[in-house]
């Protein structure tokens, strides 16, 4: 069956050239309902490039005098519409294309200068990054919160006797508050990645020319100032199909999230009536509808799932740039879902940082489980070795054997007799471990005392791992925070600079 050929619609680009037909049909649903559901985010955004582009032509002489008070306050007029109320219109491609439509129609030819010495794709690269660059602030924001919610939680918690765990078994004796403080760390961290790609995002790719330049005398640095950009992407072609950061910048996501699903399990655990280490906050948790006795975590999933989500969209924003280079496809999706990675980012992470400020930590469950599963083993194998006694492994061997001797006979944790008898099977001859010594180290205080080393568990070590945990929070919120306000100055001082060149 042929194809039904339609007339291209009013203002449709290139009508009067090459393009005689409008889109087909699955192309618009396909391929331009794509581009055009992406005006939701870009729609003021795209006008604020606008008047950063004609304020700079403008100012360079490119548009004449009589044409830059029409065309800068029909841009403004455009900015002022909801995006829910702007006529979008699906057939012409890109939200570009209807807002050129727009302003041709308000103000009539002096619209023409919007796209002179740039592509439409210039537009939308500025105006994605400016969108982006705020939820890359709000990621920010929201795991230096976390790191410091964390943070505040472990100093209080700084002698709360603990068992660690790994793989779900009782490890070593510590303090609830050494726990916390290892998911504080990689948020940390987490905030260096994301200052890391906003200092992709933070680059003007504007005033290029297309991919080689311009004859017009395009004031790059201009353009960036305009927009409160920290600087400019120096390769014109560059500018226009870099995509290598939109890679990293989900990367930070995925990483910020990933450390909360980590906690987020742990918590699901230790939340759980067999364990009774922690209780969530009411308002992090849900009711079951049929059930009447139980309380659900019903945070911590959310959480789980979003950080899986966040994965997703990575994987694919990564698989989108396996193409030659100045290709539509790989950034076609790439808007939203590198958009949608990093607001959901934000949101699971400042829920997560929610639920660590809400949590009832149970002091004396944490205590009794301190004092159970053997978790001063490691403490006795150190003391056997100790001055030379034996080598850690034939004391390995001994202690391994003493614990399964008590398990064997029942018993909560080691004793003399079953080291003794174990040390004689092993090696031959007797524990060196007095009853009295052996008495200190099943103090699971004292083993958490003595982790005086730097990083451990002692008091020492983790106040000043603490204090320094604080610092870096204050510093990282104080550098997020000061973005945030050069971003929100712009578009003031991008409107009287444009209302300058208007006279």
């Amino acid at each position: 069956m042929e194809p039904v050929r339609t007339a291209p619609p009013a203002g449709y680009l290139g009508a009067e050239g090459r393009i005689t037909s409008g889109p087909a049909p699955a192309m618009e649903i396909a391929g331009y309902g794509y581009e055009i559901a992406d005006a939701e985010f870009l729609h003021e955004a795209l006008g604020i490039a606008h008047l950063a582009h004609v304020t700079m032509l403008a100012e360079q002489g490119v548009i004449p005098a009589a044409d830059r008070g029409p065309l800068v306050r029909g841009v403004l007029r455009m900015i002022e519409i909801p995006v829910d109320e702007f006529p979008y219109e699906r057939q012409l491609g890109d939200a570009y294309n209807s807002q050129e439509k727009w302003l041709e129609a308000e103000i009539g030819a002096a619209a023409g200068w919007l796209s002179a010495g740039r592509t439409r794709r210039e537009a939308g690269r500025l105006a994605f990054r400016l969108v982006l660059r705020d939820a890359l602030v709000g990621l920010g924001r929201a795991t230096a919160a976390f790191a410091d919610s964390l943070t505040a939680v472990a100093q209080r918690h700084a002698q709360t006797l603990a068992p660690d765990y790994t793989y779900l078994q009782i490890a070593q004796a510590t303090t609830f508050g050494h726990y916390l403080l290892s998911f504080s760390y990689p948020a940390l961290r987490d905030c260096d990645r994301i200052r890391a790609a906003l200092s992709w995002v933070d680059r003007s790719p504007g005033g290029v020319g297309g991919v080689a330049g311009s004859r017009l005398p395009l004031d790059r640095r201009r353009i960036a100032e305009l927009l409160a950009f920290a600087g400019v992407i120096e390769h014109a072609r560059d500018a226009m199909w870099q995509t290598d950061g939109l890679v990293d910048t989900c990367g930070a996501a995925v990483n910020a999230t990933t450390n909360c699903a980590r906690l987020a399990q742990d918590l699901e655990i230790y939340a759980s009536s067999e364990f009774g280490i922690v209780q969530l906050a009411s308002d992090v948790s849900r009711a079951s509808a049929l059930m009447p006795q139980k309380r659900n975590p019903y945070s911590l999933p959310v959480i789980r799932g979003a950080a899986g989500l966040v994965l997703g969209r990575l994987t694919g924003v990564a698989a989108m740039q396996q193409t030659p280079s100045a290709r539509t496809d790989n950034l076609l999706y790439a808007y939203r879902e590198v958009l949608g990675a990093v607001r959901t980012a934000g949101e699971v992470v400042d829920l997560a940082a929610t639920v660590v400020r809400g949590l009832t930590i149970s002091q004396a469950r944490l205590r009794e489980l301190a004092h159970t599963g053997f978790a001063q083993a490691t403490d006795v194998t150190e003391a056997l070795c100790r001055n030379g006694a034996m080598d850690y492994r034939s004391a390995y061997r001994v202690v391994a054997r003493a614990a399964a001797i008590a398990v064997d006979e029942g018993l909560a944790d080691l004793t003399h007799d079953a080291l003794r008898q174990a040390s004689e099977e092993v090696l031959g001859e007797p524990c060196a471990l007095l009853a009295g010594e052996l008495d200190e180290l099943l103090d699971p205080r004292a083993a958490v005392d003595s982790r005086t080393i730097e990083g451990g568990a002692a008091a020492g070590p983790l106040r000043d791992m603490v204090r320094a945990c604080g610092e870096r929070c204050a510093e990282a919120t104080a550098g997020f925070a000061a973005d945030a306000r050069r971003y929100e100055a712009m578009p003031a001082a991008l409107r009287a600079a444009a209302a300058a060149v208007c006279g």
